[in-house]
């Protein structure tokens, strides 16, 4: 019965939490943004101030989840990325990966879906923010490399979609082409979620028996060389990274698995 009434309580607490998180984005949109876009300074101090801004709202957002008992959450070395310039590498297992990162990365930036701009819960942070979008081609990569080269943090996940459970890790080869093209190290992190919760395909109603518990380890910085061999031409060692990646990735997950 207890266990009934709890998850019951986490239905609930939880449809609070994603109708808070729309109705936060809207009054970013409406309120908070257009304000500081009125303020006199150039677009690369704006983008900044509001992707701050977002920082600390994803922040209030993961205290939210986690007061009303909707999710337990503990991160591992968490100060290797109160850092700037960082290349972030995550797996991708639920919905809210991203809050989490971006809870705890100042200055982020990330590569997110072009339909987030249709989206009028998230078009208003992805046009203030200028976070670089995946519809651009060839060009995102160069996009990525300016943002990293400017101070921000780039967040990357490198399936390009959130992982089945039961499915295979399949990675792009967007992240290891910015840090090879841009000679920038990786920074690992394993996101791991007990039991599975927000997966792709789940509705946000189908919560778990017990409160899931994600666990977020940072892993220290990786440079290009340490996986892929000297002397080879750039799609090669995009190619090498990408496997290295999938099997850093792959070995972790099976690793907590174990």
């Amino acid at each position: 019965m207890v266990e009934r009434l709890d998850r019951m309580w986490r239905v609930c607490a939880t449809g609070f939490c994603f109708s808070s998180f729309g109705m936060g984005g809207l009054m970013l949109r409406v309120f908070v943004f257009p304000v500081l876009s009125l303020l006199p300074w150039s677009d690369a101090s704006r983008q900044r101030a509001c992707r701050q801004v977002i920082h600390h709202a994803f922040r209030l957002f993961v205290w939210l989840m986690h007061t009303v008992g909707v999710i337990r959450c503990d991160v591992l070395h968490g100060e290797r990325l109160r850092r700037n310039g960082l290349l972030v590498v995550a797996n991708h297992p639920s919905l809210i990966d991203v809050v989490f990162l971006m809870s705890l990365i100042p200055r982020p930036d990330c590569v997110v879906k072009s339909a987030l701009v249709r989206n009028p819960f998230t078009r208003g942070p992805v046009l203030a923010t200028g976070w670089v979008r995946n519809d651009v081609g060839a060009a995102m990569v160069d996009d990525c490399i300016a943002s990293l080269r400017s101070g921000n943090n780039l967040i990357i996940f490198p399936e390009g979609t959130r992982t089945r459970p039961d499915g295979p890790l399949t990675l792009r080869r967007g992240a290891a082409n910015v840090a090879v093209r841009g000679g920038f190290a990786l920074t690992p992190v394993v996101i791991r979620c007990q039991p599975p919760t927000l997966t792709k395909g789940e509705k946000w109603y189908h919560v778990p028996v017990h409160r899931p518990h994600f666990v977020i380890e940072v892993h220290p910085d990786v440079p290009v060389s340490d996986w892929v061999p000297p002397g080879i031409d750039d799609s090669l060692a995009v190619r090498r990274l990408t496997q290295s990646l999938s099997e850093f990735f792959s070995r972790e997950i099976r690793r907590d698995g174990a």
